[in-house]
């Protein structure tokens, strides 16, 4: 059977549209399936059995909330009387709290859920490590984690961060209102609405984020809902950018063409849309140190639609042009896990032999983030010192 799904799309950046539905957040997730045909009929709505038979259903398939986390624990006891449904851990290490609504109203689950994220927020390596054990049957979270991630965990980045995210058939008002005034303050909250659809094959399940988890994961990389309450402050209006520099992509075509990228996975690429012409970033190269500053000049762009002048003075796709890296040529007729681009204008770089790297530093391995930490304050004045032409000027 084919079937087409309609959604309210909301993300007011990337929607004219979302702009009129966000002044209306009392509106319903809803959606309606329609099968394709010269009489299109509607698929009649249906229940699951159970909620329970959701959590088995993400269990066995995680990729039904995000390809981009690994679940680490279920049902994990939180020593005050309660038990968090699900745990998951993100490829920069913060943990995403999964709330299931169950028999609960929707706002008593926005209580609970923030009152697990309080337990969250004090969990050690250690403690982490053993709700992994005990989820997996005696894995190993760092091994787990290298193999999912390819990736080193590191211990120090281990729920410096997290985002709650609450799972329900719909959501009442209220509830969204709360949600709305919790992001508002930097609280990395979000909700994923879920429906079901009876078919002759059987049953579909259809859901939709209230925001867009892009969103979510900004809040929780800023360091909003860092566990470190004392090194949060105010955004001094500068991004951080994790650049990859590996097989995949090149620090010196970067240099040279003047851009940054990510790609991989929406989780990567993402957070690119952060940025907005004029915008300041100091570039980091993982393991390496922090490699240049420069100024945005232009919107996030597909590789397909990304163009630099190729040998010839001619615009070319910047896959023609850029050939000793993959830069995910492989999924270059994707959305989702397709390379995007960010053109710069350097202000001023060095190579990865003179990286600045120095015990302190600001690190991250979300793409862009707007920290909200005064580790990232003293950074900025660190780098200052290294590349004196940050704002354009010899000093």
């Amino acid at each position: 059977m084919w079937a087409i799904i309609a959604t309210v799309a909301r993300n007011p950046k990337h929607d004219p549209f979302a702009i009129i539905a966000s002044e209306f957040l009392t509106m319903p997730i809803r959606h309606s399936i329609w099968n394709v045909d010269s009489k299109p009929t509607a698929l009649r709505e249906a229940v699951l059995p159970s909620e329970a038979l959701l959590e088995d259903m993400i269990v066995a398939e995680p990729a039904i909330l995000s390809d981009q986390w690994m679940l680490i624990g279920r049902q994990a006891n939180t020593g005050f009387g309660g038990r968090i449904d699900l745990l998951a851990i993100a490829p920069d290490a913060s943990l995403v709290l999964i709330e299931l609504k169950r028999s609960r109203t929707p706002r008593e689950v926005v209580a609970q859920a923030i009152d697990y994220a309080s337990w969250a927020e004090n969990l050690d390596a250690d403690e982490i490590s053993r709700i992994y054990s005990t989820f997996s049957g005696g894995g190993n979270l760092s091994q787990a984690f290298r193999e999912r991630f390819g990736d080193v965990l590191d211990e120090d980045a281990l729920n410096e961060s997290h985002q709650i995210v609450i799972v329900a058939a719909q959501l009442d008002p209220g509830s969204e209102r709360i949600v709305d005034y919790l992001n508002k303050r930097g609280i990395a909250i979000n909700v994923l609405c879920f429906q079901v659809f009876e078919t002759d094959a059987g049953q579909l399940l259809s859901r939709s984020w209230l925001l867009d988890p892009i969103e979510t994961q900004a809040a929780a990389s800023s360091g909003s809902t860092s566990s470190r309450a004392t090194d949060r402050e105010p955004w001094n209006g500068e991004y951080y950018v994790n650049f990859g520099d590996s097989a995949e992509r090149s620090w010196d075509d970067a240099r040279e063409y003047g851009f940054v990228s990510a790609g991989g996975g929406s989780w990567y690429s993402g957070t690119l849309n952060l940025l907005s012409e004029g915008d300041r970033i100091w570039v980091r190269v993982p393991k390496q140190g922090y490699v240049g500053v420069g100024r945005v000049t232009g919107d996030a762009v597909h590789a397909k639609d990304f163009l630099l002048p190729g040998e010839d003075g001619a615009e070319r796709p910047v896959l023609e042009v850029l050939t000793r890296h993959q830069y995910h040529r492989q999924y270059a007729d994707e959305t989702e896990r397709a390379e995007y681009f960010v053109p710069v204008e350097w202000l001023e770089t060095v190579p990865l032999s003179q990286a600045v790297d120095e015990v302190g530093l600001f690190g991250n391995q979300n793409t862009v983030c707007a920290p909200k930490r005064a580790r990232w304050r003293h950074t900025i004045e660190r780098l200052k010192a290294a590349f004196p032409q940050y704002d354009g000027k010899r000093s």
